[in-house]
């Protein structure tokens, strides 16, 4: 196998982890919008956990993200 296709596979494989990140976002967002609209009062209160949610799991993608660029150039 050429170093070049192996690559391009591993970089494709880095970047199978955004599939869950992008399931996890759609979940702590599906649940913040549920909460609030069941106790519109409980909002302050939750929205601060939302976006601590929110930029956790964007690191992770952002971890797979510098991963498979890694791979593809150096």
């Amino acid at each position: 196998m050429d170093v070049e296709a192996a690559k391009l596979i591993g970089a494709g494989l880095a970047v199978i982890g955004l599939g869950g990140v992008g399931l996890a976002i759609g979940n702590i967002f599906a649940s913040f919008i549920t909460a609030v609209a069941r106790n519109p009062a409980a909002q302050p209160k939750v929205f601060p956990f939302t976006m601590l949610g929110f930029a956790l799991v964007e690191a992770v993608a952002l971890y797979a993200l510098l991963i498979a660029f890694l791979i593809l150039f150096l």
